[in-house]
């Protein structure tokens, strides 16, 4: 089985919206962590302190069928939401190309998964 990792970088306020997507789609666990942007235009500033935009990293370890249909839901829902100004978040995969550790319990819920869309 090929696994792919998914990335959803997306607002702190988007990440219980986009975990809710995911499994829906068929995707199991999620490893997250919080950040926070920098980009090219500059940042708000109120009483000399910046204010910046908090993000999280949702990331996905998927089989690739499963991968590509999380893809495109995410995608839809982040797209949906586009303002002028508005950072929705981004989501991109890679490939694996070595994996060790993962649950069988998440094995055993990918296969039963692949095989229901069959």
């Amino acid at each position: 089985m090929q696994f792919i990792v998914l990335a959803a970088i997306v607002p702190d306020a988007q990440e219980e919206n986009v975990m809710k997507i995911a499994k829906e789609a068929g995707a199991g666990s999620a490893t997250i962590l919080h950040g926070k942007t920098i980009g090219l235009k500059e940042k708000k500033v109120f009483f000399g302190l910046t204010l910046e935009e908090n993000v999280s990293i949702l990331l996905f370890i998927l089989p690739k069928r499963i991968s590509v249909i999380t893809f495109k839901k995410l995608k839809e829902e982040l797209k949906s939401g586009e303002e002028e100004d508005a950072q929705n978040g981004m989501v991109f995969t890679f490939p694996l190309t070595h994996l060790s550790g993962l649950d069988i319990d998440e094995l055993d819920f990918f296969e039963e998964e692949i095989k229901n869309e069959l």
